[in-house]
């Protein structure tokens, strides 16, 4: 996990009005958890090792917006993530949320793309059930669907390949 995407974990809790947030992807685990104050507090660590970071800092003493103010303690936590192993070669669309993944709209549906077809980076690819909305994925790229890699019905975790592209 790098930085760009605990920076969007983050966004979206803004955005949500989550106080609290926790993703074990492979081998490490996150937590971001934002105190009544306002204070962000984090820690990330590799599962498999006992080492924890924690960051406590209220909002103001950074900057004005949660963001800007979790970047600081995200820098450090970003340094002790471990990367997982991608299950393909071919560039990835990857999930922007924690959720449910759909194929399709509705069981009886066909799916919205599947192997074999072209997209386009306005091509809705999937839906994401978060919080009991349905969140439309677009491909933000151009190319053929190679491989479907989450499983329809299934949950999925912020960061996770969805479909494997092959560019064109």
């Amino acid at each position: 996990m790098d930085l760009k995407e605990i920076k969007l974990v983050i966004d979206m809790m803004t955005k949500n009005g989550l106080s609290e947030f926790e993703l074990e992807k492979g081998d490490f685990k996150l937590r971001v958890k934002r105190g009544p104050g306002g204070e962000w507090s984090t820690s990330a660590t590799p599962v498999a090792a006992p080492q924890v970071v924690h960051h406590h800092a209220p909002v103001a003493a950074f900057a004005p917006s949660p963001l800007a103010a979790a970047a600081a303690p995200v820098a450090a936590v970003a340094a002790v993530a471990v990367p997982t192993v991608a299950t393909s070669t071919h560039p990835q669309i990857v999930s922007p949320m924690v959720g449910t993944f759909y194929l399709s709209p509705s069981p009886d549906s066909p799916p919205y793309v599947s192997v074999g077809q072209e997209v386009q980076e306005d091509t809705v690819v999937c839906i994401i059930e978060a919080m009991k909305v349905m969140n439309e994925i677009k491909a933000e790229t151009r190319g053929i669907i190679v491989e479907v890699l989450a499983q329809n019905g299934k949950p999925v975790e912020f960061g996770k390949p969805l479909f494997a592209v092959r560019p064109i």
